[in-house]
């Protein structure tokens, strides 16, 4: 049960950041995006102290930022 409310989470990470980037990409990107850029964001919280990193609320936007920084490289290679 919780790999399936994770996909839906990522999904949606992916699905919002590709909205505020203008990607472009259908469900599965979204999911690749999101997973991706969670771990891009968990990443970078990890070197970047931030204050609340535990709290859903600032977990979802740390995914979301990292999804948009992946969408945002994607563009400038691909």
């Amino acid at each position: 049960m919780d790999l399936i409310i994770s996909i839906i989470l990522y999904a949606v990470y992916g699905a919002i950041a590709a909205y505020l980037m203008k990607g472009k990409g259908g469900l599965l990107r979204n999911i690749i995006m999101g997973l991706v850029g969670s771990m891009v964001g968990g990443f970078l919280a990890k070197l970047i102290p931030i204050p609340g990193a535990g709290t859903w609320i600032v977990s979802s936007l740390i995914s979301i930022g990292g999804a948009c920084l992946v969408i945002w490289i994607g563009k400038k290679f691909f």
